[in-house]
């Protein structure tokens, strides 16, 4: 019979490369999810009845040890930007994967993988390192032989990095950033999933960190994103003490309407991850100790940021025209 994984925020960004693959390695699929009914795009992963989105809420013990019922293999993959509301960083990132790595020891869970965040060891600023840190060390304890996975920057094609960045380019000739000088190294989505399929399947314990095969300033990248694009802006650096007032004001305007304005331009606790570089340490296990070879950004980034170019799916066309004869 075949194996099941249980994979928690599986609709989400990474998630859902992780059912593709093991849907396509043979697996039995279950999609653990808050809203079932916006997740019925995993279904066609796998032929009919292998891939199958649940409802899970995973603030409720009953509620995740429901959906992990007769699993071989659990993957986590919520993660939340929210610092505050019933979804907050605890809630999701600490508590939230404490309450399934217990869930899994007493079930029997064979192999579990948690996804989590590169630098949250070593950034002590931020309250959403914090809770991935707490998160890990929870799991940890719970379960001594998880697999956690530490991903850079995630890229890919519904990124909200690269993706985020190239609308912006669209708004004006000034595309303003903070940050500028820290260094990065964005991982391929791709690449982490089948990172965390070996992990499912006990080919990978302990933790690895995950970054692509270069790494670049900000600033590095966002030249990287306005080449695809083919759009030319200034790109000033605004140094750190302006992003604290404006991260202020957009956080005070989140709480005083309860959360009605989310602050999703610039919070307090992004501009303090801002201040730290999101590379591997170079003596952390990696890729190379999981026989993959990750892809660069340039080789996949083409295929996702043309819907931002000026002319769009357009902008090739209209580049061949240019060498049309004229009589």
């Amino acid at each position: 019979m075949a194996k099941l994984v249980t994979i928690y925020g599986g609709s989400g960004f990474v998630g859902r490369y992780v059912a593709q693959k093991l849907a396509a390695k043979g697996w039995r699929v279950r999609v653990a999810v808050r809203r079932p009914n916006e997740a019925l795009f995993v279904k066609p992963y796998g032929v009919p009845g292998q891939v199958e989105p649940v409802l899970c809420n995973i603030r409720d013990d009953a509620s995740v040890t429901a959906v992990m019922k007769g699993a071989d293999a659990v993957v986590n993959c919520v993660g939340t930007f929210d610092a505050r509301g019933r979804n907050s960083f605890t809630a999701v990132q600490a508590q939230g994967a404490e309450r399934i790595a217990r869930a899994a020891a007493a079930e029997g869970v064979q192999t579990l993988v948690h996804v989590s965040a590169l630098g949250v060891d070593r950034d002590q600023d931020s309250l959403y390192a914090e809770s991935k840190r707490k998160g890990e060390e929870a799991i940890l304890a719970a379960f001594p032989s998880a697999t956690i996975l530490r991903p850079s920057v995630v890229f890919g094609p519904e990124d909200g990095f690269f993706n985020r960045f190239a609308s912006m380019s669209r708004l004006g000739p000034v595309l303003p950033i903070f940050g500028g000088r820290t260094r990065f190294q964005p991982v391929y989505v791709e690449d982490v999933a089948e990172a965390a399929v070996m992990g499912a399947e006990g080919k990978a314990k302990g933790i690895y960190e995950l970054g692509g095969p270069e790494v670049k300033s900000l600033r590095g990248w966002i030249d990287v994103m306005l080449t695809s694009v083919r759009r030319w802006r200034l790109v000033p650096n605004l140094p750190f003490w302006i992003g604290r007032i404006m991260a202020f004001g957009l956080d005070m305007v989140e709480i005083l309407t309860l959360g009605l304005i989310k602050n999703r331009l610039l919070t307090r606790d992004q501009l303090k991850q801002l201040q730290h570089d999101n590379v591997v340490s170079e003596d952390a296990r990696g890729f190379t100790d999981l026989g993959i070879e990750p892809v660069a950004v340039e080789v996949v980034i083409d295929s996702y940021l043309w819907r931002f170019r000026p002319n769009g799916q357009f902008d090739a066309i209209r580049d061949s025209a240019k060498n049309l004869r004229t009589h």
